[in-house]
């Protein structure tokens, strides 16, 4: 199906950061998607065509599809549970809820809510952790699948330091993660992430195997976690006490990649984030999670200038919000006590086309440019009486996406499309 979607259109090309000509901007804007792909973008009365179906969003804004870098599907009952620090804070809430997606029929269930929440906050993208149960990423991808989702995904490997309901085995790990290879990466738009859910639950054999895995699909995303905690920390290096720092011990198994991507990284050593830049590991920065649980403040500025990529992201259930705009919300805040700043170019930049690059991804999802999938959200800046009253006084697109930024959330999102079809109502 060919059609226009009208409304003012805002694509980014570039990192706004690095360059002041970073995005292209229709104040009235058309988007010709075809088959699931943008076909045009530019001035609505250049690519008005009277027999073409329009959808007219004015005033709204249209800017790529949400990306969300980091998240953990099983968690969405676990979310907004009270007063822990991240190991207590997994064991006393998140292992038990994990056990229930043993459960027939729990998964489904879970995953069609689980994607209904992240496209009424305009997230059209996800890189998800699924369980140890291989059915969970089952269900998550069928889910995907069926609504034609661009979805990173993988089951979790964890085969110590959990109840038992929560482990696997080295082998079982393996086997579990190479049929779901096999099955899943690379079908429609779906992609799989090789998954040790980070060093304290994994035994050096498992990690063997995940490098395994690694070396005979060179083509899935790696995620696991990296830094989030003082305590992790110590409690990982007395797990592995040969490792020089905590990113040695996945260096040793071979994991480090552009593939790669390292939830949290905020405790990180030197020569940490030298091998980071060295062989293009990504970091990615999950805001609400790190005040949630206390863990710490990241340093995007910092990892930039050493040449570490970053992505960011929501990390729900840690995190407090599935809204990418308040993820950027809390991530403005963190790095302000940094002494950082994080402009609204550069934050609309970071959760389309800069998390679309952490992922390699830039070439299909992450901006408006002509052959992209046509994953798009519509933006609502009046959406609540505080924003509306706030919009009375804004004179520049800069300050209405930062009203977005620091007031938006779901009530924000006026309309969601995965593959040019609409998602919401």
């Amino acid at each position: 199906m060919r059609q226009l979607i009208r409304g003012r259109t805002l694509s980014f090309h570039a990192d706004p950061t690095e360059t002041e000509n970073a995005f292209t901007y229709h104040e009235d804007g058309a988007i010709i998607t075809e088959n699931g792909k943008i076909a045009a973008i530019g001035d609505y009365a250049s690519l008005r065509d009277p027999a073409l179906p329009e959808i007219d969003h004015r005033p709204h804004l249209i800017l790529p599809g949400f990306i969300d870098t980091h998240i953990h599907f099983p968690q969405v009952q676990v979310i907004a549970s009270w007063g822990a620090q991240l190991l207590d804070w997994l064991n006393t809430y998140t292992f038990p809820e994990e056990s229930r997606f043993a459960q027939q029929g729990h998964a489904p269930l879970m995953a069609e809510r689980f994607l209904d929440l992240l496209l009424s906050h305009g997230t059209t993208t996800a890189v998800a952790f699924c369980s140890v149960h291989p059915q969970s990423a089952e269900a998550l991808f069928s889910a995907a699948e069926a609504r034609g989702m661009a979805m990173v995904a993988g089951k979790v490997m964890m085969d110590r330091n959990a109840p038992e309901a929560v482990l696997d085995t080295p082998q079982q790990g393996y086997d579990d993660s190479k049929r779901l290879i096999e099955t899943w990466h690379g079908r429609g738009r779906l992609r799989y992430a090789i998954t040790p859910r980070f060093a304290i639950t994994s035994t050096p054999e498992q990690m063997e195997m995940t490098g395994q895995l690694v070396r005979e699909h060179p083509d899935c995303h790696i995620q696991t976690h990296l830094s989030e905690n003082r305590d992790e920390i110590a409690f990982t290096l007395s797990l592995y006490p040969q490792a020089r720092d905590y990113l040695d011990i996945y260096e040793t198994y071979g994991l480090l990649s552009e593939k790669l991507l390292l939830g949290h990284s905020i405790h990180l050593e030197p020569r940490e984030i030298a091998r980071m830049a060295e062989t293009g590991s990504r970091a990615v920065f999950c805001p609400t999670s790190n005040l949630f649980l206390g863990s710490g403040l990241f340093d995007e500025a910092g990892l930039r200038a050493a040449g570490v990529v970053s992505g960011i992201a929501t990390d729900v259930g840690g995190g407090t919000s599935y809204s990418m705009l308040q993820t950027l919300n809390e991530g403005y805040k963190i790095l302000q006590l940094r002494g950082q700043k994080l402009h609204p170019y550069a934050a609309f930049h970071w959760v389309t086309r800069g998390n679309a690059l952490a992922l390699g991804m830039a070439d299909r999802i992450g901006t408006l440019d002509p052959g992209s999938d046509a994953d798009l959200v519509v933006l609502d800046s009046r959406a609540t009486p505080a924003m509306a009253l706030r919009m009375d006084r804004a004179e520049t697109l800069a300050e209405e996406l930062f009203i977005l930024q620091i007031l938006g959330d779901d009530r924000a999102i006026a309309q969601t499309y995965v593959a040019g079809k609409p998602m919401l109502g």
